[in-house]
């Protein structure tokens, strides 16, 4: 198996967050649970109507395309793809074809072919009965598709360009790209081939999780390896994905561009991109937000953190609020990078800046215990509070004074004899057992710093 090359390239959908539809206004609302209530005579279908493009789903292509570097067309038009099926309202599909928004570009160092805009399709509903219903509420809804050149090399690499590509979506505000709400689906094309053979494509439909996408892929891999071994062709086919039983499955014959027919939409206009003064290139690149990658690049310059916590900073935005709140606050390189380690190990929701600032102001000075501030973070996340306040009402202010710890040091070595003998005979382990029963006696309110150090005094043999 080790001398087939796989090759892998995507053809990604993600309906984008417009107020109304395609080419209509009638509401784009993914959360509608009543079927057939965001309809009208345009979206269904019905002779005599007319379609009117959606300004604000093309300028969210163009965003798209700006964003991974990609050529905007100056001129784009609308084209029919005709094709037979239930939940195609008209008897055919609103799409585009040889002019497409976007060409070109690039994302996780994968070369995308372009980015076009469609309508989606209606939705296809079977029963336990045997019936198949219609809810045409997405039907027409805007839908970008994305294509990548067939460039990717692992089923590992295909997700990572998935995810990437639904993370910059988010950051655009253009699509939610909940997958399993079927806000973003995921095609892939999936060949193999040896000795500088060209290998036959495969397709895979409607991909719904990143997992999915993997292991999808690998197991097409598998099965058109043992075809070829065997000695069988690989059929240009598209196959669907068996959840249960983690197989692909044949659908139907791949179809070719021609199969479709494609002709220019006559009820719609032609677009001269450069024209529209808000298509501007400069335009649309000055309504970007900070993008992931760049997100990643400031954060490992500015700050020097682990490349674990950047991505969770990069990938939930409430957790990077939150550090960068308090990297404000703090502003010292060893309170932030301390401050980093509490987030992304201690707390499970989001607390005020103040308090975590002040949680990590209080174990630099001394004034609680790594241990202490763990609990503090924990009363934080459950009622809120005070830190310092927290901290008083629960014994965790940490008692540093060197007379006071002295006592309580001198009575753990009168009760300990034995591992004493073992920590002056060379025993190093034996000073931290001392250590923990004098914090015990002390409820855990004593400084381990100061208790270490008063120990090494009375116990260590002075020249």
């Amino acid at each position: 198996m080790k001398d087939y090359i796989l090759t892998i390239g995507l053809e990604i959908h993600a309906e984008l967050s417009t107020k109304t539809k395609m080419f209509c206004n009638s509401g784009n609302n993914t959360d509608e649970s009543r079927p057939n209530t965001n309809v009208c005579p345009i979206c269904l279908g019905y002779p005599g109507t007319l379609p009117v493009i959606n300004k604000e789903a093309v300028r969210s292509v163009l965003r798209l395309g700006v964003a991974i570097g990609g050529e905007i067309a100056d001129y784009t038009e609308f084209d029919r793809k005709n094709y037979f099926y239930p939940d195609i309202p008209k008897g055919y599909q609103i799409s585009q074809y040889e002019h497409p928004l976007v060409r070109g570009g690039l994302l996780t160092g994968v070369a995308i072919t372009r980015v076009h805009l469609e309508e989606d399709t209606a939705k296809s509903i079977h029963n336990d009965k045997g019936d198949s219903l219609l809810d045409f509420n997405r039907a027409g809804v805007p839908l970008m598709e994305l294509v990548t050149e067939p460039v990717i090399k692992t089923a590992e690499a295909a997700s990572n360009f998935a995810r990437e590509l639904q993370l910059l979506l988010k950051y655009l505000n253009i699509s939610g790209a909940n997958m399993e709400k079927g806000e973003m689906r995921v095609e892939a094309n999936v060949s193999v081939s040896k000795d500088n053979k060209k290998g036959t494509k495969v397709e895979i439909k409607n991909l719904n999780s990143f997992k999915v996408v993997e292991k999808a892929i690998k197991f097409e891999m598998a099965r058109q390896i043992e075809a070829l071994e065997r000695g069988e062709k690989v059929l240009q086919e598209t196959r669907g994905w068996d959840e249960n039983k983690e197989i692909t499955f044949t659908q139907r014959l791949k179809e070719s561009a021609h199969d479709y027919r494609y002709f220019p939409d006559p009820d719609l206009p032609k677009l001269f991109i450069k024209a529209i003064s808000e298509y501007d290139e400069e335009v649309l690149r000055a309504s970007l937000p900070e993008l992931p990658w760049q997100k990643r690049e400031r954060y490992k310059r500015d700050f020097g953190l682990k490349e674990g916590d950047i991505e969770i900073y990069v990938r939930e935005p409430e957790w990077g609020r939150l550090f960068e709140e308090v990297a404000e606050i703090l502003r010292e390189s060893r309170f932030i990078e301390l401050a980093s380690n509490y987030i992304t190990s201690d707390l499970k929701i989001p607390i005020p800046a103040k308090s975590l600032a002040e949680v990590i102001r209080m174990v630099v000075s001394g004034a609680i215990s790594s241990r202490g501030a763990k609990d503090i973070l924990k009363i934080l996340q459950e009622k809120n509070g005070d830190p310092r306040t927290i901290a008083e009402e629960n014994n965790l202010i940490q008692r540093s004074n060197k007379v006071e710890l002295q006592v309580v040091v001198e009575k753990i070595i009168s009760e300990n004899e034995t591992v004493v003998n073992e920590f002056k005979k060379g025993k190093a382990a034996s000073l931290q057992f001392l250590i923990g029963q004098a914090m015990k006696e002390m409820k855990g309110s004593g400084n381990p710093v100061i208790l270490k150090e008063i120990f090494q005094d009375l116990l260590t043999p002075r020249a």
